[in-house]
C-alpha cells in the first residue's frame, strides 16, 4: 500500500483544490476515486463533520482508496459503481444537494501499468481493457466480433485514427486466421495496418489510437462523461462547484460544450474561462499530466 500511495500522483491537485474550493463541513463527491488521492487533500479540508461520495467503477481501484483513506472512514461513502448513476447513488444515500463533485476522466496509471488490465500495448496482457470486471463485454469480444464497417466507426470516432479503415480491414483479416487474444496481437495488426510513422506524419505509437478507441467504447466512456453532466448541476447547491479534468479533445470537446450551454441558461458561471493546464513542473514529475485540461463551474441559481 505504502509503494502505491508514495507513486500516485494526483493529477492537478493544487489547481483541483483551489477551485473546487471544499470547506469545512461541506458534502463532495469524487466520481473518478482512483486511488484516492484528490480524495485525501478533499477529506482532509472537509473535516470531521464533512462528507465524501467516492465512487469507481472499478473495484480494485476502489479498495486500494479504501486502504488509504481508512483514517476517513466515517466522513467517506465507497460506491463501486458509473458516475452516469450519480443521481441514484446519491439518492441512495440520502443526499439531495452537493457542495462539489470531481471528475477526473480518463484512465489511471495504475490500470495503465497493470499488464492483466489490458490497456497498454506497451506490455504483453490479456485483450481486456474493462474497467468494471462485471462488464460482459471486454475489448476480446469487441475486436473479434463486431463487423468491419462498425470497428472502423469505433476508431474513426474514439480514436480520431485516420488509418480506421485500413486497421479495421486488418483486424477482420487476421481474426479470420485466429483470434486476437492479447495486447501485442492487436499492436501487431495495427502495425501491419498503417504505413511507418514517419509515413504517418506522427510522433504517438501507431496503436496509440487504436487503443483509445477501443477502451472508450468497451467502456461507453463518453456516452458515461454526457450523462453524468447532465445530471450534475441539479445536483449542486448554489454556490457549489463541478471540476473536470480531461486528457484528450473528445472528452474535453463534451465538458466544454455542457459547461457553455449551462452558462448561456444562467445556470452557472465558469470559474475560468479556458481549461487550466498542468505547470511544466508537473508535466516533468508526471507525464501523465502532460495533456490533462482542468474546467471548473460554479451553480448559481
Amino acid at each position: 500500500m505504502d509503494e502505491t500511495k508514495t507513486n500516485h500522483i494526483p493529477v492537478m491537485l493544487e489547481e483541483v483544490m483551489e477551485f473546487l474550493n471544499p470547506k469545512e463541513n461541506d458534502v463532495m463527491v469524487d466520481g473518478t476515486l482512483g486511488l484516492g488521492g484528490h480524495a485525501e487533500a478533499i477529506l482532509k479540508r472537509i473535516g470531521p463533520r464533512g462528507r465524501l461520495v467516492g465512487i469507481d467503477k472499478d473495484q480494485r481501484s476502489l479498495d486500494t482508496a479504501k486502504e488509504r483513506l481508512r483514517p476517513y472512514v466515517e466522513q467517506t461513502y465507497f460506491v463501486q459503481g458509473d458516475f452516469r448513476d450519480l443521481d441514484t447513488i446519491l439518492s441512495e444515500l440520502g443526499i439531495t444537494k452537493v457542495n462539489g463533485i470531481l471528475l477526473d476522466l480518463g484512465i489511471s496509471s495504475a490500470q495503465l501499468g497493470d499488464p492483466q488490465r489490458g490497456f497498454s500495448f506497451q506490455a504483453q496482457g490479456p485483450l481486456d481493457m474493462r474497467m468494471d470486471q462485471s462488464n460482459p463485454v471486454s475489448a476480446f469480444e469487441l475486436v473479434n466480433s463486431l463487423p468491419e464497417k462498425e470497428l472502423a466507426v469505433i476508431l474513426r470516432d474514439y480514436g480520431e485514427e485516420r488509418w480506421h479503415n485500413r486497421i479495421a480491414r486488418t483486424i477482420v483479416r487476421q481474426r479470420a486466421m485466429r483470434p486476437i487474444e492479447t495486447t501485442a496481437d492487436l499492436r501487431e495488426v495495427v502495425l501491419k495496418a498503417v504505413p511507418s510513422p514517419r509515413g504517418r506524419g506522427e510522433r504517438i505509437h501507431p496503436a496509440t489510437r487504436t487503443f483509445q478507441a477501443v477502451r472508450i467504447a468497451v467502456n461507453r466512456e463518453l456516452e458515461s462523461i454526457a450523462v453524468v453532466l447532465k445530471k450534475c448541476v441539479d445536483l449542486l447547491a448554489p454556490g457549489g462547484r463541478i471540476a473536470v479534468i480531461a486528457f484528450h479533445s473528445l472528452e474535453d470537446r463534451i465538458v466544454k460544450q455542457q459547461f457553455r450551454d449551462w452558462a448561456r441558461d444562467g445556470k452557472v458561471k465558469l470559474v475560468v474561462k479556458k481549461p487550466l493546464r498542468p505547470g511544466e513542473k508537473e508535466c516533468q514529475e508526471n507525464p501523465r499530466a502532460r495533456s490533462a485540461r482542468l474546467r471548473i463551474a460554479e451553480r448559481t441559481v
